[in-house]
């Protein structure tokens, strides 16, 4: 068209041609000969993908990748959209955006490690945990005494699932002790006091509940409340009779406590809840959970990706149409799913195909936040090729590897090319 010799224009694409063939033809081509040849290097025809489909770990590695390819790109396009469309509707959007993308300005190790935190089971140090066991307390108390129970010569007994209750009735007038043990003195509540002895108080059943346990060998008097022994504040009585409970109270920061008349002849109980276990978390980086927990990370980053590029498509919009359909009586979520969504459709094809072929050769994230008892239950088809090559010395199945991650991409990039051409015919 130009005029140009062809040999001159070969000359000119030459070094391209060079680099391409050395940097991506060689190395595929290369994939595809050692693919049918074992560590050994001895010829075994298509024994490396048969490996494939019977190796355990590989199978987890297609599972997981799926899993991947399925949840990951979709999630993060959507919110991408819902970011793009809200952010249009406030005064700072700008800043907004700033802080969703700026995610993306931190590499995929780095990330890595800062989520192997966020996900620390220890609720002191993982946020995630922290929120939960924040939310959880706020609708369900944990206990101040998970490891309490009586001692062989308490006057209490189990009383199955957890609770404990006297051996016989109580009576008004004549104070009771419930003496338990097993609680660390460090764990005790912050407003615990001195247990005190109960004082007798007619048609009224009185009591202490403390800590029986004095440090030191032949102190302390046994079931009988002593100066170095501490109360169990705020631990829950039942008075029981014929199953049912006619009273409860809790006890103050002594450890004694008063029950109305109801509460004479009754059984005196402790219920399970106080001494339930308390709630510790979710462990996110358990097997069950692991690779959701990594796909959470990976969203964490790429939202900002996917919210930018759509929020320049709805950009180029013309309001004209937007404004035309709520005048017709549309309202903003038919404007949104029959108009926005419709005329965003090629810039959300772009986000979803670029997502895709990211997470197909997802690595660092699933390399560095599970740890060593969840590696296998996390593990895609990238970080196993890693592992056949480096670890197990096996070129030959990770070089059938590296192939079946090849044709995998194939079908996403010929439709890409396929949407290009079609948009450039426009």
């Amino acid at each position: 068209m130009t005029g140009t010799r062809r040999m001159v224009a070969v000359l000119f694409l030459l070094p391209a041609l060079v680099l391409l063939g050395a940097l991506v033809l060689y190395p595929i081509g290369y994939s595809l000969f050692r693919s049918f040849f074992d560590s050994s290097g001895d010829f075994t025809a298509f024994g490396n993908y048969k490996t494939l489909f019977t190796d355990d770990s590989i199978l987890t590695a297609i599972k997981n990748n799926a899993v991947w390819l399925v949840v990951a790109p979709t999630v993060a396009t959507a919110l991408g959209l819902i970011f793009a469309v809200l952010t249009e509707r406030v005064r700072w959007g700008t800043a907004f955006k700033l802080v969703i993308f700026m995610p993306m300005a931190i590499s995929m190790l780095a990330a890595g490690i800062i989520f192997r935190l966020v996900y620390e089971s220890d609720p002191d140090r993982g946020v995630a945990n922290a929120v939960a066991v924040s939310v959880h307390d706020t609708f369900a108390e944990s206990s101040a005494f998970p490891q309490a129970h009586p001692s062989t010569k308490s006057p209490l007994k189990s009383a199955g699932d957890g609770a404990f209750i006297t051996k016989e009735p109580v009576e008004a007038g004549t104070p009771v002790v419930l003496p338990l043990t097993g609680v660390p003195p460090n764990e005790m509540p912050d407003d615990a006091k001195a247990a005190e002895p109960a004082r007798a108080e007619a048609g009224q059943v009185t009591g202490t509940a403390w800590q029986d346990f004095t440090r030191g060998k032949g102190r302390g008097k046994v079931n009988a409340p002593d100066t170095a022994e501490l109360g169990y504040a705020g631990i829950k009585v039942e008075a029981v009779k014929d199953g049912e409970v006619v009273a409860s109270t809790e006890a103050g920061a002594d450890g004694t406590f008063a029950l109305p008349k109801e509460a004479d002849g009754a059984q005196l109980r402790f219920p399970a809840s106080n001494f339930r276990e308390p709630y510790n978390g979710v462990d996110w980086l358990g097997p069950s959970l692991i690779t959701p927990a990594v796909i959470g990370s990976y969203l964490w980053m790429w939202a900002g990706f996917a919210m930018v590029l759509i929020a320049a498509g709805l950009a180029s919009v013309p309001r004209e149409l937007l404004e035309a359909a709520r005048v017709d009586g549309a309202n903003e979520w038919q404007v949104f799913r029959r108009v926005t969504v419709p005329l965003l459709a090629p810039v959300l094809a772009v986000v979803l195909v670029t997502l895709m072929i990211n997470v197909l050769k997802i690595f660092d994230l699933v390399f560095v936040i599970p740890p060593g008892s969840s590696k296998d239950d996390a593990n895609v088809l990238a970080l196993q090729l890693y592992n056949s090559a480096f670890g197990d010395r096996d070129a030959g199945v990770a070089s059938a590897i590296a192939m079946l991650l090849f044709l995998l991409v194939i079908p996403v990039m010929l439709f890409n090319i396929r949407r290009m051409r079609r948009e450039g015919r426009r």
